[in-house]
């Protein structure tokens, strides 16, 4: 037996015990006749003790240990001269009577602590000693938990866990796919899923109609910190629903994980369509935790003789509460703020409501104090307050403006990572119209549900920018958590859409020739959604990147630092696949 005890469990009833332990040494200090080892795994530290009575050779033994060393020790638990109230074991420690060295250690690259000295490409690098660190092996901890809750809430609502192919044809809408080449079909090619989406619908076909699956998805896409090559999905499809029973089985299981992980509990979600949240927020994912709710201006602002508000197409803004002390430095940093190229505002304008009841403002040649006055008034602005302006075109205007919404909320401290404000987003548009490639595109999947009343648009190409879908995303703090839709389960509807995505039929039978099959064998009404569960996990875990609750990520060039992937391979593993490449390296 290794050891009768992990490094967290012992406590001062267990005074006299003689005990086994076994891990990593933390750290040694040597006070020459007083020699102390930390030791720690996965469930805790456990302080090791030696003095002048323990055997010497016992003591000159432990000076040969370093850290990260993999030691046994044998002793017996005794209650501690000074005590620790920081460690769950800090009232006790281990005066030890034997010592087996398990393994040695060259020295870590970094320190294996809390707050560490390694940056985060040695740390990734290392990851593996990375997770012996407390914060990251309570991140997995947490994720650990919280695949349990979600298991069992869905299990107890009859979610039935149903493993989808890994392997699955390519598909041209949506992210790009990462492709796998065929041995045994040369020239042909599997695609990693970017969800199970239409194994989930044939699931619904079959007749299983609660189905569920914590699933690896993947897609060959731009990386950030919320963003991963390959990432989690809690995936669910309910069959013989509407969009509320979706709406309230899944607001019923965030519910369950806020009240079982941070003790928190919620009324009923607010919602949203995604007209206002684009009108009063300039995003689809509004963060709601605090105000500045976007306040058009169209109307008290045009026709003064300023130029840039007179000739654009919306003049829109926010009013800080309590900023009208904001420096001429600090209004100049949110003006170069907005002019940032990820932001692309071309400047911005603000007016100071004083303390006195006076106004300063960057247009003062423009506007009288009546005017704005008049415009304080547009915002419900009161003394003290700050009013930022942007303008231009309206729905670019309207997500720049959520750029400075943000900040200042940064600023003002309103984002506050214990603060927690879920919100449904509703009533999406089904398609949206890319400029490039001049043609409309879904806006989630070309399986989305139009709203019933907005079917008949289909028909009429000049209204198609005016669908509504029957979709729902849930926001949590400005993040898209999951999102979903009722499904077109007609296969008539169904070909409608893809006509309307430019596919011609050859096309989409080849596509989706297999689900459209099913779909002529009684396809339930059905419907369903997704929540990412890296993010998920990070929101619960107040940080703001999900790399911190997966075991091995990549970085934002999509690499694994530590194995060294993606890397070439042998050009007789090309020959073999029948690639035909030839791969200078």
């Amino acid at each position: 037996m290794y050891r009768s005890h992990t490094c967290g469990e012992l406590r001062l009833a267990d005074a006299g015990k003689e005990v086994t332990l076994a891990g990593w040494v933390q750290r040694i200090r040597d006070k020459g006749a007083l020699v102390w080892i930390d030791l720690r795994d996965r469930y805790g530290i456990t302080q090791l003790f030696l003095d002048s009575n323990s055997d010497p050779k016992l003591v000159e033994q432990a000076r040969t240990f370093g850290r990260e060393f993999v030691i046994q020790a044998k002793g017996t638990v005794i209650e501690r001269e000074s005590k620790n109230p920081n460690m769950p074991t800090g009232d006790i420690e281990i005066r030890v009577n034997g010592f087996t060295l398990l393994n040695s250690s060259k020295t870590p690259p970094f320190t294996i602590e809390d707050n560490s000295d390694g940056g985060d490409d040695l740390r990734m690098k290392y990851r593996y000693l990375d997770l012996r660190r407390t914060p990251v092996r309570q991140n997995l901890e947490l994720r650990h938990r919280m695949a349990m809750l979600v298991r069992n809430y869905l299990s107890d609502l009859n979610f039935m866990e149903i493993e989808t192919p890994m392997l699955i044809k390519s598909t041209p809408e949506g992210a790009r796919d990462f492709v796998v080449p065929s041995r045994m079909n040369p020239g042909e090619f599997y695609a990693l899923p970017q969800s199970p989406q239409q194994y989930k619908q044939l699931l619904m076909v079959a007749g299983f109609d609660r189905y569920f699956q914590i699933v690896r998805c993947f897609r060959d896409e731009d990386l950030r910190a919320d963003r991963q090559p390959e990432f989690t999905q809690i995936d669910c499809e309910m069959s013989f629903v509407e969009q509320e029973d979706v709406l309230n089985t899944f607001e019923g299981l965030a519910k369950h994980l806020f009240k079982e992980m941070k003790g928190l509990e919620f009324d009923q979600f607010p919602r949203m369509t995604w007209h206002d949240a684009m009108k009063y927020y300039g995003s689809d994912k509004p963060d709601i935790r605090f105000g500045m709710k976007f306040v058009e201006l169209n109307e008290v602002v045009k026709g003064k003789g300023f130029g840039l508000f007179d000739n654009a197409e919306l003049v829109v803004g926010i009013n800080a509460l309590g900023c009208s002390e904001y420096t001429r430095k600090q209004l100049d940093a949110l003006t170069e703020f907005v002019k940032r190229p990820q932001v692309g505002a071309g400047g911005m304008v603000y007016i100071k409501y004083n303390t006195d009841g006076t106004f300063k403002s960057s247009v003062d040649k423009f506007y009288t104090p009546d005017d704005l006055k008049a415009i304080a008034e547009k915002f419900g602005s009161k003394p003290g307050d700050l009013m930022l302006i942007l303008c231009g075109e309206a729905m670019k205007t309207r997500v720049q403006l959520n750029a400075l919404r943000l900040e200042m909320g940064n600023q003002l401290g309103l984002r506050d990572p214990n603060k927690y404000a879920p919100l449904w987003v509703i009533d999406f548009p089904l398609l949206e119209w890319d400029e490039e490639t001049q043609r409309y595109y879904a806006m989630h999947h070309p399986f989305t549900a139009p709203k019933p009343e907005d079917e008949a648009l289909l028909d009429d190409p000049s209204k198609w920018g005016d669908i509504r879908a029957n979709a729902y995303d849930i926001v949590m703090n400005g993040v898209e958590v999951g999102g979903g839709s009722i499904r077109i389960h007609d296969r008539t509807l169904q070909n409608k859409m893809f006509h309307t995505l430019g596919f011609t039929d050859e096309k989409a039978q080849e596509q989706f020739g297999f689900l459209m099959g099913a779909f002529e064998y009684g396809a339930p009404p059905h419907a369903g959604l997704a929540f990412g569960f890296d993010r998920l996990c990070s929101l619960f875990g107040g940080a703001d990147s999900i790399r911190d609750f997966i075991a091995f990520p990549k970085n934002n060039a999509g690499r694994d630092v530590m194995s060294g992937s993606p890397a070439p391979i042998a050009q007789e593993q090309l020959d073999e696949l029948q690639i035909g490449l030839n791969l200078k390296i």
